[in-house]
This record gives C-alpha cells, structure tokens and sequence, in this order.
C-alpha cells in the first residue's frame, strides 16, 4: 500500500509542475505580449500611450500575480519531485534567482499600473511631472537589466538541475543554457525593449510540456503493463 502510494506520488509530481509551468508560461507570455505592443519601446517618448492602451496594459498587469502564483507552484513542485536527488548549491540558485525574478516582475507590474492609475486621475498633471519619467525609466531597467538577467540565472541553474537528474532531454537544457547567455551578455540599449523577454516563459512552456506528454506516456505504459 505504501508503495502504491510513493508510486502514485511520483507520477503526480511531474504532472503538477507541467501544468503549473504551461499555466505560468501562457499568461506571462499573453502579458507580455500586450505590454510590448501597447508600451513605446523608448523610455522617454510622451504619455501619449495611455490614453489609447492604458486599459490593454491594465489587462495585461492582472495576469501577473496569477502568472506568479503558478510560477512559485511550479519551483516547489520541481524541487518536490527532486527530492534527495537535489543539489544544495544549484538548489540554492535555482530557488533564489526564481524568487528574484518574480519580486522583480512585480515591483514593475507595480510601477507600471501605479502610472496607469494616476494618469486616470489627473491625465495632464502625471505626464507632465517628473514621476512619469522616472517609473517609464524604473520599469524599463527592471525589466531589461534586472528580471531578464534573473531569469537567466534561473534557466542555468534549472538546466544544470534537469541534466543530472535526466527529467528533460539533454538538448532542451543545452536550449536553455543558449537563451540564457543571450539575456544575461545582452547589452541594452536606451532606446530599444527587446522581445527577448518572451524567451524565458517560453522555454517554461517547451521543458513543462515535454514532462506532462512524458508523464502521460508513462501512465500510460505502466497501466498497460500491469493489465499484461
């Protein structure tokens, strides 16, 4: 009976940070996707923006903390399934940088949504002071300097995790080792808010979808093995 259970639990697992990873992936990439298309690329252009796609990027900042819910259900579900198989130091990484990275995206959901709001309260007044500048810069940096160099992080150090433990392809991982020295070598540039942000969740839903069909298939095998 125990071992049924153990069994049971180790089929769960893997199913559970799938899900968490392809429900964590399809709303930060819906939200980004708006914000890149409704934010000017350059920091300093005017407030002209809000008054055409304030309501779009309001949109996108509530998928956020349900984004980040999924997101800290996903590490723990990963770290879960690792169990004793878990190295201390990459365990350390791959849980700090993830819990950088998500107070990071929100301090910039935050600051976004706080201009957003006092836009539709006094319009002229917000675009014309000098907080509106600095949020658009504070935004700006936390995204492109800080949170992507994070995720980085988080991709070495998951990839590296996923190799020894073999739960993903070897290649999967050598992809996440190559999206993440791009975010972290890449130099901004004042005028320019890349699309390489979307490179992160993404990577999320190929590893999350690979463990749920992978997971399915060996249900799918043991259950045909026990009715031979």
């Amino acid at each position: 009976m125990r071992q049924e259970s153990l069994t049971r639990a180790r089929l769960r697992a893997p199913k559970a940070a799938a899900i968490a990873g392809i429900v964590f992936s399809v709303l930060l990439i819906i939200s980004f996707v708006l914000i890149l298309k409704s934010v000017p690329a350059d920091p300093r252009e005017g407030g002209a923006w809000l008054s055409t796609n304030g309501n779009t990027i309001l949109l996108a900042l509530n998928f956020v903390p349900f984004a980040g819910i999924a997101f800290l259900w996903f590490i723990g579900v990963v770290r879960d399934r690792l169990g004793s198989q878990e190295d201390q130091f990459f365990a350390t990484v791959f849980l700090g940088s993830g819990l950088l990275f998500l107070a990071l995206l929100f301090v910039l959901a935050g600051v976004e949504g706080s201009i957003i709001l006092l836009y539709l309260t006094q319009p002229d007044r917000i675009v014309a002071s000098s907080y509106y500048d600095f949020g658009r810069a504070v935004s700006y940096h936390l995204m492109n300097t800080y949170a992507l160099k994070m995720a980085g992080v988080f991709m070495i150090s998951t990839s590296t995790v996923f190799i020894r433990t073999r739960v993903i392809p070897k290649w999967m991982a050598i992809l996440g080792y190559v999206l993440a020295a791009i975010m972290l070598l890449r130099v901004d540039h004042i005028d320019q808010l890349s699309w390489i942000s979307l490179t992160f969740p993404l990577w999320i839903l190929l590893i999350s979808i690979y463990i749920l069909i992978d997971n399915y298939r060996k249900t799918w095998s043991s259950a045909s093995a026990k009715l031979q």
